[in-house]
């Protein structure tokens, strides 16, 4: 099958990332204390998220840009990831920011997460934490939920923006929410679920 053009808010969303990831490489100094902080809590939070999940072997790391949760999907030594982006420039790039040890447990492939190139039930989890974020329509969203709905046999953690409220399209596209956590407790930045396919 071969992969579907990206969405208008993929490309939108790659530019974003293009550049953000383009100044990073650029800079040189050691990460801040700040950066070093939000970037520990990213991580335990993932952590937490796929404990939840039932610790899925088969994960599916969606619009995954350079791989930045890579390491810590691969904490679990039996889990297999599988990285799809729309950019293949991107793919190519992620391959030099990680060791070969860590790359040998991960099968990238270009493709939008609104059409996946997978058959249904094709995975034990879908993680997409950063793209579902920047969805802006409740519609763009729904659409992305089913498709996950479609490809996950079980459960999908996505990030939301603590406004964005999404629990009826959760329930719209199948799912329950199992868990959530805020980035930081009372924050407003944003959330991270773990939803489970219903039925």
């Amino acid at each position: 099958m071969s992969p579907q053009p990206p969405s208008s808010i993929e490309i939108e969303y790659a530019e974003r990332c293009d550049r953000e990831h383009a100044r990073v490489c650029g800079d040189t100094r050691p990460p801040g204390l700040r950066q070093r902080l939000a970037s520990w809590r990213d991580e335990r939070m993932v952590r937490q998220a796929l404990k939840v999940a039932g610790e899925p072997g088969l994960v599916l790391d969606l619009a995954c840009g350079s791989g930045r949760f890579w390491p810590v999907l691969a904490e679990h030594v039996n889990r297999v990831i599988l990285a799809s982006d729309n950019s293949q420039d991107m793919l190519d790039h992620a391959r030099t920011h990680h060791p070969a040890s860590l790359l040998k447990r991960v099968k990238t492939f270009q493709g939008s997460a609104f059409s996946i190139s997978l058959s249904a039930n094709a995975v034990d989890c879908i993680f997409c934490l950063e793209l579902f974020r920047h969805v802006p329509s409740s519609e763009g969203r729904l659409a992305l939920l089913r498709e996950f709905h479609r490809v996950s046999r079980d459960t999908v953690i996505v990030s939301v923006n603590s406004r964005t409220c999404v629990d009826d399209e959760f329930r719209q596209a199948g799912f329950k929410v199992l868990h959530h956590q805020e980035f930081m407790p009372g924050s407003s930045l944003w959330r991270v679920y773990v939803l489970r396919k219903r039925g």
